[in-house]
């Protein structure tokens, strides 16, 4: 998979040929907004950044993405409204904005 640099929150971060971001710790809202709006979401909501947020805290504790049972299930979303927030999915538009590298659990 192909990697090159792009400036997300105002400062420069390698991401695969998919967008994900290959550093994690260099993650933050700023970037986060971002690669949202490279997605085609103007604006972060608090639905968005509870999802944001949840999928993160998950990725730092377990290396891996949360299933999106356990997703739906924790955050009160149900799969429509997932889709709703984050037209690309749960994996290419959720765990992209939570900073995740291209994720094996978040289908």
């Amino acid at each position: 998979m192909a990697v090159t640099t792009q400036t997300l929150g105002g400062k420069e971060i390698e991401v695969d040929d998919e967008g994900f971001i290959q550093r994690p710790e260099l993650w933050d809202e700023a970037v986060a907004r971002d690669i949202a709006c490279g997605i085609g979401i103007d604006d972060l909501t608090d639905d968005h950044w509870s999802i944001v947020n949840y999928i993160r805290e998950y990725y730092l504790k377990f290396e891996i993405a949360p299933l999106i049972r356990r997703l739906c299930k924790v955050t009160g979303k149900d799969i429509d409204t997932i889709y709703d927030l984050f037209p690309d999915g749960p994996a290419d538009g959720a765990c992209k904005v939570a900073g995740l590298p291209t994720p094996t659990g978040c289908t």
